[in-house]
């Protein structure tokens, strides 16, 4: 068992675990690295949900450290603990569950006891990844952006590029492989766009009880109305210059804006909401993209692709295009972060959270 200061030199064998704020369930995805090389990519594995959990979560949202959460954690601890059952990595990245992120405010909160699940694991675990970055001034999000970096590299890219998640909220990064590293200067900028999956996801909950529109089945059948995109693009937060972090539920007026219209106008008005924040964002990379690479569930619903497409002046294609998992590419960056971590590397800079310096962010608790 490696204990602390072994992980300084050589490569490393992590398993990253993630819960996104879609709390559709817990992501885990190894791969081997060095902290700044992708040596190669391992396995990886889900545990869903249930009905039940999702719900418990989901009335923990919005909470912070302090309030009752005890059914919540008990929850988050045991997914992530089973979600690793066949995986034998030598470190952990464990990213917690997102319930409030405030950074401006009260500050940010992923559920979750590193130091437990070390000891149930019996591995170690680099956890509370966003804490130091928001002490330091900055959004602590998104924080997948040096991992991006990375994929660049093994993709050999040759020419600035775009990773576009598009979970239960959006967040880009744009690219320029030329630099050596992602700390450079001009290498990196990243920021949320804004919502993705989680708000249409609340309406088809709300209106269908289903948890997503399948395959964007329902926004196809409907007509966007352009009165509310209009409301929704006035939002201040697409004037504000990136950095920028969101939380899942800073743009519930989006179900307000579509109140009065039908099932299927609801969906596809949604639905071209969250394109249409993507498409703002995009004024703000510094030099165009050659083309954009989605992850997350959004890839999934054509309609949004479409929408996309349509409105962007470059390809815009799933990573899976370039030999990468869209649905492990988050937790796979929590594996790559729990090394730079164990390595004292940085994992994030003004460049992606606006943070004064570079931060290398996480606590690391071994089981013994």
């Amino acid at each position: 068992m490696k204990g602390p200061g072994t992980f300084k030199t050589g490569l490393v064998k992590a398993a990253g675990l993630m819960s996104g704020t879609s709390l559709d369930g817990v992501d885990v995805a190894e791969l081997v690295s060095d902290g700044e090389r992708i040596e190669r990519f391992g396995k990886s594995g889900y545990r869903a949900y249930s009905d039940a959990e999702r719900s418990v979560l989901k009335e923990a949202l919005g909470c912070w450290q302090g309030d009752d959460l005890d059914a919540a954690l008990k929850i988050v601890q045991r997914a992530h603990l089973e979600a690793l059952t066949g995986f034998t990595p030598e470190l952990i990245g464990f990213h917690g569950q997102t319930l409030a992120h405030e950074p401006r405010g009260r500050g940010t909160h992923q559920l979750g006891d590193g130091d437990a699940l070390a000891v149930a694991a019996r591995t170690p675990v680099v956890w509370d990844f966003r804490s130091s970055d928001v002490q330091m001034g900055g959004e602590g999000a998104p924080l997948a952006p040096f991992f991006h970096f990375a994929c660049a590299k093994w993709i050999k890219a040759d020419a600035p590029l775009a990773f576009l998640n598009l979970g239960g909220v959006g967040n880009i990064t744009w690219i320029d492989p030329r630099k050596a590293k992602a700390e450079d200067d001009g290498a990196l900028l990243a920021f949320d766009t804004g919502p993705a999956n989680a708000p249409i996801n609340d309406l088809m909950q709300q209106r269908r009880g289903q948890s997503y529109d399948k395959d964007g089945a329902l926004a196809r059948r409907g007509t966007v109305e352009t009165g509310a995109l209009e409301l929704f693009l006035a939002e201040t937060y697409f004037a504000r210059m990136p950095p920028k972090s969101l939380d899942r539920d800073d743009f519930s007026v989006m179900l307000d804006l579509v109140r009065e219209l039908s099932d299927a106008d609801a969906a596809a008005t949604m639905t071209a909401m969250s394109a249409a924040a993507v498409m703002q964002g995009m004024q703000h990379c510094p030099i165009p993209p050659s083309r954009v690479l989605v992850c997350g569930g959004g890839r999934h619903n054509p309609v949004m692709m479409h929408m996309l497409r349509e409105a962007l002046d470059c390809a815009v294609e799933p990573v899976e295009t370039v030999g990468l998992d869209g649905d492990m590419l988050e937790a796979q960056a929590f594996a790559y972060l729990a090394i730079r971590v164990a390595r004292g590397l940085p994992t994030s800079c003004k460049a992606t959270t606006g943070v004064g310096a570079l931060v290398g962010g996480g606590n690391i608790s071994y089981p013994t």
